[in-house]
């Protein structure tokens, strides 16, 4: 089987997956410790090393191919820090030398919302994302498929925006300017997604984790632990259903403890992958509450082997595992596991 063809029938498997046609109603993720080579810092300065570390990353995705039958398809890493909207409206980033960059504060107060600008895309640092993106496509072709950029819900970029001090303060003191702001974020940002789908096509890696979709959105949706079930609904839930309205679909990534929010999620029309960053406890729950609903693909923190709980997930629920290999020896073994207890065997 080809490259090509092996991808085609990986993202059958995720199609069927995500409508619940998929027999056995589980697939996995192996990622390979000693095929790593270290991300270059996410820095616009970092272009150039950025895209080569890219386009390395991709041809050792596309050679693996041939070797680890797990479910990934490979894609061209255009992962970024959470800053990039943010700094288009005037903050400064902080570029840490040993984390992601990310975005200070610019506004202090509801006053100082009527004083921001609407950014227009094509005068905002967003263009050099199309810039690399660009490049790589020459480079992978134009069938390659790109990870989106980190996309946080436009809430969550208003919060990084303006001091959070004073942020949650005004979601009661201040709605409508917080509303404003967020308004503001999201134009932008359908604005850069709009033109992105255009030029690379409308499937994509999610930024976080990695799983497939063919259309839709993946967001980040982290400042909701701390907002009640009614601040929710009122801020964050429109955008959202807003969201997976325009681009056909959704799927969200939220390291808040949120259990409050569960039931709102259910509301949001099209969600086709949930992904929760929190104790195991909580992501058993989790699976029995959302069960066949959409799929879960939660993040790991027991070291029971993954691949063990299969049978215990509730019967209707649609489930992607991830693991990690020290070597090409380990992936086999852990492959060969997980199919069984997948049902691809």
């Amino acid at each position: 089987m080809t490259g090509s063809s092996t991808i085609n029938e990986r993202k059958k498997r995720w199609l069927k997956l995500l409508s619940g046609e998929l027999a056995n109603r589980c697939m996995f993720l192996i990622e390979v410790e000693d095929s790593i080579k270290p991300r270059p810092l996410l820095w616009r300065e970092k272009k150039r090393e950025r895209i080569e570390w890219i386009s390395e990353k991709y041809s050792k995705q596309m050679e693996m191919l041939e070797w680890l039958d797990d479910d990934r398809i490979p894609f061209l890493d255009m992962l970024t820090g959470t800053e990039i909207f943010a700094e288009c409206f005037g903050c400064q980033v902080y570029l840490s030398h040993d984390n992601m960059p990310f975005a200070l504060p610019l506004i202090n107060s509801a006053g100082d919302v009527a004083r921001l600008k609407q950014p227009k895309l094509e005068d905002t640092p967003l263009m050099y994302l199309f810039e690399m993106a660009d490049e790589l496509s020459i480079f992978a072709g134009k069938q390659a498929v790109f990870k989106l950029p980190d996309i946080q819900s436009p809430m969550d970029v208003a919060a990084l925006i303006w001091n959070k001090n004073d942020f949650y303060i005004s979601l009661i003191d201040e709605p409508e300017a917080v509303k404003t702001l967020a308004g503001m974020v999201k134009t932008l940002m359908l604005e850069f997604l709009d033109e992105w789908f255009i030029r690379y096509g409308r499937e994509f890696i999610a930024h976080f984790p990695d799983y497939y979709m063919q259309q839709g959105l993946s967001v980040s949706v982290d400042e909701i632990g701390v907002i009640s079930k009614e601040m929710f609904k009122e801020f964050f839930l429109p955008e959202l259903v807003d969201l997976s309205n325009h681009y056909g679909g959704l799927g969200i990534h939220c390291c808040a403890n949120a259990r409050h929010h569960w039931e709102s999620f259910k509301m949001i029309p099209n969600l086709q992958v949930l992904n929760l960053c929190q104790p195991e406890n909580i992501l058993a729950e989790a699976y029995g509450y959302f069960g066949g609903r959409f799929v879960q693909m939660h993040s790991w923190y027991e070291k029971r082997p993954v691949w063990e709980k299969v049978s215990g997930f509730p019967k209707d629920s649609r489930v992607v595992l991830q693991l990690l290999a020290e070597n090409r020896d380990e992936a086999l073994r852990v492959c060969e596991k997980c199919k069984i207890a997948c049902g691809r065997q």
